[in-house]
């Protein structure tokens, strides 16, 4: 019997998160891919782009959230979901917070900077203004994987020892 896939599950959309993250390695960013959903349809995909950009803030998340806003029109962004292959950074955690994303979706933690969590959980700091519910480990190991090749890569390279395409 085939298996029924269900479009408006996490696994889907951290999929597409992960086809971002792909998207980034190919061209030697960090592989973090991000996309907000609406009402069950995405409404924002993007990949890290600090690299091409020369932007610090050209994080997966924050490009995500931009586009979300434009494409809903509005700053808010309460009735959505954003999915992203790694545990949200301090900066982009404080946006999320700040737009008031009703749920972030990550599938891997950060131990040395993850705001969702790990290092800090400024995703539902009791103190600010809005908390947003957070569901972390979904595809964990493929978002693990990824990072890790990546960066394995990166090393190899730096080493000289050549290295080849990504993700």
């Amino acid at each position: 019997m085939d298996e029924i896939i269900d479009l408006h599950s996490d696994h889907y959309f951290m999929g597409e998160a992960l086809r971002q993250a792909r998207k980034a390695w190919g061209q030697e960013e960090v592989p973090v891919g991000a996309v907000v959903v609406f009402q069950g349809q995405v409404i924002a995909r993007a990949c890290n782009q600090v690299e091409g950009l020369k932007d610090a803030t050209a994080h997966a998340e924050m490009l995500a959230i931009t586009q979300a806003e434009a494409a809903v029109g509005d700053w808010r962004l309460n009735e959505c979901d954003l999915y992203v292959t790694k545990e949200p950074c301090p900066m982009c955690a404080g946006a999320m917070v700040h737009v008031r994303l009703r749920r972030v979706v990550f599938g891997c933690p950060s131990t040395k900077d993850g705001a969702g969590g790990s290092l800090m959980n400024l995703l539902q700091h009791p103190q600010l203004n809005h908390r947003c519910e957070v569901t972390s480990g979904v595809r964990h190991d493929e978002c693990v994987q990824m990072l890790q090749a990546f960066f394995r890569e990166r090393r190899s390279e730096a080493r000289g020892g050549g290295g080849g395409g990504g993700g």
